[in-house]
């Protein structure tokens, strides 16, 4: 039986996602803010582009948003010709960007109200994992409705953990990537740190991925930090964002955070500095300027 997905947001990750569903089967409809990248993407693997989110909701068995915050959330699934508009009662919400958790128990409640279910869903990954389907998704909700999703969920992602009731997966995306901003910034200071002591920073490198130092974000961002290529695949400016979220959760629930609230201060002022579109490895540019030396 195919499965109609209504899906809004067609950024860096939102477009590699409903590309795997489209090439998985899945009778996709995409809306996009704008609407030339809705076209775009049509032409390039099939489906129809909606001019708004209502129509592209209209006959979905699952409406998926993956756009950048609460506020945007809020705008396409209830606003004025938002999906709530135009799905049919019993459609499934699934909310695939990085909010606050009570952001989305709030969206829940609304959606419910009008005999929608909900899942908030964000994922783990970097663009190429959005584009093979290999994604961590992090799931909130009933344990019925993430079994409704999960054929859609799995086209996108190759690990899919239910972690509790709605708001539970966007708590531990954002203490992940807490995590990750931590680790990154740790990194691009020792990058700094071995240039001004003169040391050999492929050896000082070599030394950090073959021991107990060694990481994902090492890993995964090392070389573009040592080649200052800043070309997005997450932007400071989002990862940011997902810090103060974390740290607003985490002062809700009295837990001192203390390593995530100086990275999100370190992020600040890079985004300050004009760093804000770049990938969140830019952070090595404020290390940077704060020793005056480059790597």
């Amino acid at each position: 039986m195919s499965i109609d997905v209504a899906f809004l947001g067609l950024g860096t990750m939102g477009s590699r996602q409903a590309a795997v569903l489209s090439r998985h089967g899945f009778s996709v409809t995409v809306w996009n803010r704008t609407a030339a990248k809705a076209q775009d993407w049509v032409a390039q693997h099939g489906g129809r582009a909606a001019a708004t989110p209502a129509q592209a909701a209209r006959g979905a068995d699952l409406v998926v948003s993956m756009v950048v915050d609460g506020s945007q959330v809020k705008e396409v699934l209830l606003g004025q010709e938002g999906a709530a508009d135009g799905a049919e009662p019993g459609a499934l919400f699934v909310d695939m960007s990085t909010i606050a958790p009570a952001e989305a128990r709030s969206i829940d409640g609304s959606l419910r109200q009008r005999g929608f279910a909900f899942l908030d869903a964000p994922v783990s990954g970097s663009a190429g994992k959005a584009a093979d389907g290999t994604l961590t998704i992090m799931v909130g909700g009933e344990s019925v409705d993430t079994e409704r999703a999960r054929p859609a969920l799995e086209a996108m992602g190759e690990r899919l953990i239910h972690a509790g009731p709605v708001g539970h997966g966007q708590a531990i995306k954002l203490i992940h990537n807490a995590v990750a901003a931590v680790n990154l910034a740790t990194v691009a200071q020792a990058l700094v740190a071995g240039r001004r002591m003169g040391l050999d920073i492929d050896a000082l490198v070599e030394v950090l991925r073959s021991g107990a130092a060694n990481s994902t974000m090492l890993e995964r961002k090392g070389d573009a930090m040592l080649a200052h290529d800043f070309d997005p695949l997450f932007k400071l400016d989002h990862m940011l964002k997902d810090l103060r979220y974390c740290l607003d959760e985490a002062a809700a629930a009295t837990s001192p955070f203390p390593m995530a609230s100086m990275a999100c201060d370190l992020y600040t002022a890079a985004s300050a500095q004009g760093l804000g579109e770049r990938d969140f490895a830019a952070i090595l540019e404020s290390m940077e300027a704060l020793a005056d030396t480059r790597v």
